[in-house]
């Protein structure tokens, strides 16, 4: 989930309206908990793509090939940290929950899916359980903001939690930095969302993927 981050051309809201956003979504979070927190299917609970933190869903393909891409790499009881993509959970959940997978997300609705969620801020890029250090044997990263900041702090992240293999999907415009930052490949396949984005999107990686 990746977009934009472009202030001057953003219409900025007042702190009345961003207070009544946030109160919305806490009570929608409120509700998502109380009706499924008991169920076992909690990778079905659906979430709306949050604008205000930059969300903008995979499509079905996309998830799928990522998803088929790991299981491939790692094998069927690999572990594998999700950062800011949280529509790649219940794709694992469904078609190969014999992977964990742990989702680090900074929109608390997911809590929703208890000890796989982890609140992750990528402003604290280190403020992480440190038993998760160096765990993951793969990590799949998608930071929401294309921004030069943004990008290193979540790298950072990815590269503390995996022990070796990564993927990165971000906009295309961000590949001279992200290949700057750690030593990483642009693959074949390109990411798509279920909402048109205006930006291009690419996928990288820093090992030879079904995704070449």
């Amino acid at each position: 989930m990746s977009a934009e981050n472009n202030d001057l051309d953003e219409p900025q809201l007042s702190a009345e309206t961003l207070k009544a956003l946030k109160e919305f979504y806490e009570e929608q979070n409120e509700k998502i908990l109380n009706l499924y927190g008991d169920k076992k299917n909690i990778s079905d609970i659906k979430f709306d793509e949050d604008w205000q933190l930059s969300q903008f869903w995979y499509d079905e393909n996309t998830c799928e090939q990522l998803v088929k891409c790991a299981v491939q790499t790692i094998g069927c009881h690999g572990t594998v940290a999700l950062i800011s993509c949280p529509t790649l959970y219940k794709h694992f959940k469904n078609n190969s929950p014999s992977i964990s997978v742990k989702l680090f997300e900074y929109d608390k609705r997911f809590s929703a899916y208890g000890i796989d969620y982890e609140f992750y801020d990528y402003n604290e890029p280190l403020k992480l359980n440190n038993e998760l250090f160096n765990y993951f044997d793969l990590v799949i990263v998608d930071p929401p903001f294309l921004s030069e900041e943004c990008l290193t702090k979540s790298i950072l992240t990815a590269t503390n939690l995996t022990k070796n293999k990564l993927i990165l999907c971000t906009g295309e415009v961000m590949e001279g930095t992200a290949k700057k930052l750690i030593n990483l490949h642009k693959c074949s396949f390109i990411p798509k969302h279920k909402n048109n984005l205006g930006n291009e999107f690419a996928c990288f990686t820093n090992f030879l993927s079904p995704l070449d």
